[in-house]
């Protein structure tokens, strides 16, 4: 497998489904306009390898998005992921802050996974437990979802990658497999992912099981920000507020906090931003 995508497989034997995703491309394009300390980009790759994972194990046309709200060095981390495998995410910390573990980093946080798949979203909360995401995502998976699975998770600043394992529903599994596939799920190490992590990993993973793997589905970074989502924003902060920054400093530029694009409006773009007859634009594609 190239790079950036995610391989669905399934066991012969045992009523369980997996998958195995590596980001490399689209990982390394959504931290170019952020510097993020080691374990912020690391948490970051963990959700972002996370989020695609949940994704493609759906049947949906719309996007899941994985959000982290806290109260200590990580203030907000959002990761969404539609279903044609588009990937996009950001974190926020507080200046001047910063932790030494996840469960430092993560302090008085909490965690929600929504799907968005039309008029009635779903939103379950994650209880932000144990020393990594992945413990959290299982817990997540055994309560909200009601399906018990197997979640590991790796990211570096070159890479992220992960392996979700679930049960399927109704199928009974003996527990001694269940058990056997935790623990090989609990080896995956960052070495696994240094080169290309495909097919054959998933091979050295359960060499001694008869494993039928499906078609990969790429995923790529691409942003969903536009012209007009930016000039919603400014309608939020206000006409008169920003009316004043326009005279005061000639333009203002907003900044995308995903992907880093500044959009630039002048007095011009304001004049017509907030004129009660015009129409806005499409949204622009990325």
């Amino acid at each position: 497998m190239s790079a950036d995508g995610v391989i669905p497989f399934g066991f012969e034997s045992l009523p369980v489904r997996g998958a195995l995703i590596h980001l490399t491309r689209a990982w390394r394009r959504m931290l170019r306009d952020h510097d993020y300390d080691a374990l912020v980009t690391e948490t970051l790759g963990h959700a972002a390898a996370a989020t695609a994972l949940i994704a493609q194990s759906l049947k949906f046309d719309g996007a899941v998005t994985l959000q982290l709200l806290g109260k200590g060095a990580l203030q907000m981390l959002v990761m969404q992921c539609t279903d044609s495998m588009h990937l996009r995410g950001m974190a926020t910390t507080k200046p001047g802050e910063s932790a030494a573990s996840f469960r430092e980093l993560t302090t008085g946080a909490h965690c929600a996974v929504t799907v968005d798949a039309g008029d009635r979203p779903y939103q379950g909360i994650v209880a932000i437990e144990g020393d990594s995401l992945a413990t959290s995502l299982e817990h997540y998976f055994a309560r909200s979802v009601q399906v018990p699975s197997h979640v590991a998770l790796v990211a570096s600043a070159d890479f992220a990658g992960g392996l979700l394992l679930q049960t399927v529903p109704g199928q009974p599994i003996d527990e001694d497999d269940w058990q056997r596939l935790q623990f090989i799920a609990r080896t995956l190490s960052d070495r696994d992912f240094a080169g290309e992590a495909g097919v054959g990993l998933i091979g050295r993973l359960f060499a001694e099981d008869d494993v039928r793997v499906h078609a990969v589905r790429p995923v790529s970074f691409r942003c969903r920000c536009s012209s007009r989502r930016a000039g919603e924003v400014l309608r939020m902060l206000g006409e008169a507020d920003v009316r004043d920054a326009v005279a005061e400093q000639g333009r203002i530029e907003v900044p995308c906090e995903y992907c880093g694009r500044l959009r630039r409006f002048d007095a011009v773009d304001i004049e017509r931003l907030f004129s009660d007859n015009v129409v806005a634009g499409p949204d622009s594609v990325h």
